[in-house]
Formats: structure tokens, C-alpha cells, sequence
């Protein structure tokens, strides 16, 4: 813990924001992709239908998880529209690179319906984050 006592104030605030991100994230993220799984292989639904479904759940548990945990007290209080378009929007850039990730791997690679799941679960959370924090809960 000393090396954490050695970061300032502003940076131990964005370490254990990014921590509680990280959290948070994993969890909306990984709700995400099985919901998307179980749809698209099990069920057999479209890839891509499963990976839209995936997203609109993850979408709604991710606003309230990041909005009341992973962001708290992060910026001024810009009022819930203008932080939930924001906050949609955003989300709508994580729908298009999952939506790449599926395409990419299962249509034209031609990989198994779990090949999308690394880059979901790691590429686009860190994108995510930094729209998130630079321009969401500013």
C-alpha cells in the first residue's frame, strides 16, 4: 500500500475509480456476453440479434451500476438527460465494436460463438472507461 500512499490525491481518486470501474464493468460486461452466449449458441438465435439483446440489458444495468458506484462523486451533477444521452451514447460506440468483435470472429472468420468474448470483455471496457470518464461523468 505504500506505492498508493505515494500518488497523489487526484491520483489515488482515478486508481480507485478505475478499480470500481473494473468491477462494475466486469460484471455489466460479463452479463452482457452471456446473455449474447446463450442466445446465440443454445438458443440459436442471429449472432448479431443476440449480441443487440446483450447490449440493451447491459446498457441499463451499466447506467445504474456506473451513475451510483463506479463514477460516484466524479465531476459536477450535469442532471440525469444530459448524463444518460451522454451515457447512451457511449453505450451505442460499445454496441459497435461488439458488433465488429461478432462479425469479425464468428461471421467472417467463421470462429465459434465464444470467439467474440475476449475482446468483449477486455478492448471495449477500456474504451468504454475513457469515454465514460472524460466526457459522461465529467
Amino acid at each position: 500500500m505504500k506505492i498508493i500512499q505515494r500518488l497523489s490525491a487526484d491520483q489515488q481518486d482515478l486508481l480507485w475509480q478505475i478499480v470500481r470501474y473494473g468491477v462494475t464493468g466486469l460484471f455489466v460486461t460479463a452479463c452482457q456476453a452471456a446473455i449474447y452466449w446463450v442466445l446465440a449458441a443454445p438458443v440459436g438465435l442471429h449472432a448479431q440479434i443476440a449480441n443487440g439483446i446483450g447490449y440493451a440489458a447491459a446498457v441499463a444495468i451499466g447506467y445504474v451500476s456506473h451513475n451510483a458506484f463506479t463514477f460516484r462523486g466524479h465531476g459536477g451533477e450535469s442532471g440525469h438527460a444530459g448524463r444518460g444521452a451522454r451515457f447512451v451514447a457511449v453505450s451505442l460506440v460499445s454496441y459497435a465494436l461488439n458488433a465488429l468483435w461478432v462479425w469479425l470472429c464468428v461471421t467472417h472468420m467463421q470462429w465459434p460463438e465464444w470467439s467474440p468474448i475476449p475482446a468483449m470483455l477486455f478492448v471495449t471496457p477500456a474504451v468504454v472507461f475513457l469515454l465514460n470518464r472524460q466526457w459522461v461523468f465529467r
